[in-house]
């Protein structure tokens, strides 16, 4: 994939782009992800699919602590990458925070998302202060720097989602870091507190949203977001939160089949 810098607003976004004549996916990763994580979709989607991957701003080799981290500023970045990048409407997928951001997207302009899919995510708020305090005393508890990605993996753990935090670690002259601070990610966090019922309802664009059986969200939640926009397409898989990478097959199955079709 070739990679490009977008700037905006005073922040670098580290952008990946498969090429090709299909239409253009955009892709937004989780809170303290990258796109190294989607790369594995964009090989799936390919060749039909044009697919574009972005380092949203606080992460990967986008600027790191850019001073606005506010939704409307996640929000302008994707509709800047559909624009600049893209040259028009995106098909647009975002997964947990990425998939706020892209709810958020689709609702603000709707002229640049022809379809959208939220992979664990949605419009609820968060749970206050309190929750995106723990966020960030929690990466903030890291005992960095990693001496290898033997150590990284000895603490973070084996499940996949820390397997691929381990992986994407930065090396520097005193070991490995992660490629975001935690102090932004609970700044981050904490600009997502507000409920966006409103804009989800308002969002226009074919929706397909995928749920994990064991991920984040109450089936209450689920039924309610459901229940407030109708017309969406719903997706359970079983898995966990970051369902893809824990299940790609099953995943890039749902994410192709709903962007492919009439």
């Amino acid at each position: 994939m070739r990679a490009t810098t977008l700037s905006r607003d005073g922040a670098d976004l580290h952008v990946l782009d498969s090429g090709g004549d299909g239409p253009p996916v955009l892709v937004l990763h989780g809170l303290a992800g990258s796109v190294r994580e989607f790369e594995p979709t964009a090989r799936a989607l390919a060749p039909d699919f044009r697919v574009i991957l972005v380092d949203q701003r606080g992460h990967g080799r986008s600027t790191r602590r850019p001073a606005d981290v506010s939704r409307s500023a996640f929000v302008a970045d994707a509709a800047a990458v559909a624009e600049r990048v893209a040259r028009g409407p995106v098909r647009l997928v975002g997964q947990s925070m990425g998939a706020h951001t892209a709810l958020l997207t689709a609702a603000a302009r709707p002229d640049l998302v022809e379809r959208l899919v939220l992979l664990e995510g949605h419009p609820a708020g968060g749970e206050g202060p309190e929750g995106a305090a723990r966020i960030g005393a929690f990466f903030a508890s890291w005992p960095l720097p990693f001496p290898d990605r033997a150590a990284a993996r000895a603490f973070l753990g084996s499940d996949v989602l820390s397997r691929a935090w381990a992986a994407d670690l930065a090396e520097g002259p005193d070991g490995l870091r992660p490629r975001f601070d935690a102090d932004v990610m609970e700044a981050v966090v904490a600009a997502a507190d507000e409920p966006r019922w409103a804009e989800w309802e308002g969002v226009a664009a074919p929706t397909l949203a995928v749920f994990a059986d064991l991920g984040i969200f109450s089936d209450a939640q689920k039924d309610e977001m459901i229940a407030r926009r109708p017309a969406t397409v719903r997706a359970d898989l079983d898995t966990a939160h970051d369902a893809h990478l824990e299940d790609p097959g099953a995943w890039f199955s749902l994410l192709r089949g709903f962007l492919s079709a009439p």
